[in-house]
């Protein structure tokens, strides 16, 4: 495959969504399924989850915002999922359902609550905008009501907090955040957005290792092993592009950035540019130490992606960057099936079968929209 940027878009716009479009959702009972089997495209799974049906009205939304016919109306099904089958009397989201959209876990999940509000906001540059922004100022408010922790950030999960607690909620919820000021213009998520930055600033990062820990206490303290903590590359790359898109957001209203914003995302990059690559292929990979030492050289998908969002950033002064990302990328969107993709690969560098779920479409469609799209010159100066 061509790794070149128009050709990876190309093959995301005219291949890979119309193949969901067509394949990924079940019409006759109204959802998106989890995954496709290579070969057949039947969807293996029994369930439901909510973040697919969330990060499908994310990509729909995407598509039909560039033109894909059919796209409007799986946005208006993922809505209607979730206004009819998802939301509960409490106004919390159920967790998972049946095929038929019966509520199976009963669970309020932070990280899937967080992508209920990106596809509220997502959805709203397709559909009629004021029902959407209702229900997504309901939802903030719901959150800041019933999942608050008092040490900072936001539980794991209700009835029962799960642990440990993690930093990758916190993450989708402050894009969320974003999202949803950008298009709703209400200050609320803004506000939001900063708490987490400044959550981030002083509770998640680490500055004596530049690092950003995965699991936490309830105290929010890393949770220690030999070499630190758990880091995850790909999750260093995705804050790098949040912390530019906040700083974009204050530098549009003329607002100060806060001092530590830049050496905490300079730091996050470093590390990765010192050890976050597989030595044979050049892929991101799963999971590292602190220290640099390496915990796991599997190379999934998703930490390609969001590589491209942290390279097409520092484009301007690493201008090779991104072209280097795509040539990683690439292979894993060389998939018999066109418009399927490898979600994973081994240790050894070969590509692992297996079904290809549908959650990786909202990274693919994310990183590479993102990559090519031209950044505001305020951020080109950054």
């Amino acid at each position: 495959m061509n790794a070149t940027l128009p050709a990876l878009t190309s093959w995301l716009t005219d291949t890979a969504w119309p193949l969901w479009r067509d394949h990924g959702v079940d019409r006759a009972r109204g959802g998106f399924h989890e995954a496709l089997s290579p070969g057949t495209l039947a969807c293996p799974a029994e369930f439901r989850r909510l973040r697919v049906v969330t990060r499908q009205v994310y990509t729909f939304s995407q598509a039909a915002t560039h033109g894909l016919p059919g796209a409007a109306e799986l946005v208006e099904m993922g809505i209607d999922f979730l206004a009819r089958k998802a939301k509960q009397p409490d106004n919390g989201y159920a967790w998972r359902f049946s095929l038929d959209g019966e509520v199976v876990d009963n669970r309020r999940d932070f990280y899937d609550h967080a992508f209920v509000l990106l596809a509220l906001a997502s959805a709203a540059r397709v559909l009629s905008p004021e029902p959407l922004k209702a229900e997504a100022m309901s939802l903030i408010a719901w959150l800041d009501r019933h999942m608050p922790h008092p040490e900072g950030g936001y539980v794991e999960a209700l009835p029962i907090p799960d642990e440990p607690r993690r930093q990758n909620p916190h993450m989708h919820l402050l894009e969320a955040c974003l999202t949803a000021w950008e298009v709703f213009a209400e200050p609320v998520f803004l506000l939001r957005a900063s708490s987490l930055v400044t959550l981030f600033l002083n509770r998640l990062f680490q500055p004596e290792s530049g690092t950003l820990p995965e699991f936490f206490t309830d105290e929010l303290t890393p949770i220690a092993i030999p070499g630190g903590h758990h880091v995850e590359p790909g999750h260093h790359m995705e804050w790098i592009w949040l912390l530019d898109w906040f700083g974009r957001c204050l530098t549009a209203m003329g607002r100060a950035h806060p001092a530590r914003l830049g050496p905490a995302t300079w730091a996050l990059q470093r590390f990765v540019d010192r050890f976050g690559f597989h030595p044979a292929h050049g892929a991101l990979m799963d999971e590292l130490a602190a220290d640099g030492r390496t915990l796991s050289t599997g190379a999934r998908l998703w930490p390609q992606t969001e590589r491209l969002k942290a390279e097409a950033i520092r484009r301007p002064t690493l201008p090779h960057g991104l072209p280097q990302a795509l040539e990683v990328l690439a292979p894993y969107l060389d998939h018999p099936t066109p418009g399927l993709w490898h979600e994973r690969r081994g240790p050894d560098g070969a590509f692992l079968p297996g079904p290809v779920p549908a959650s990786s479409l909202y990274h693919l469609t994310c990183g590479l929209l993102f990559a090519a799209t031209p950044l505001p010159s305020a951020a080109k100066k950054a």
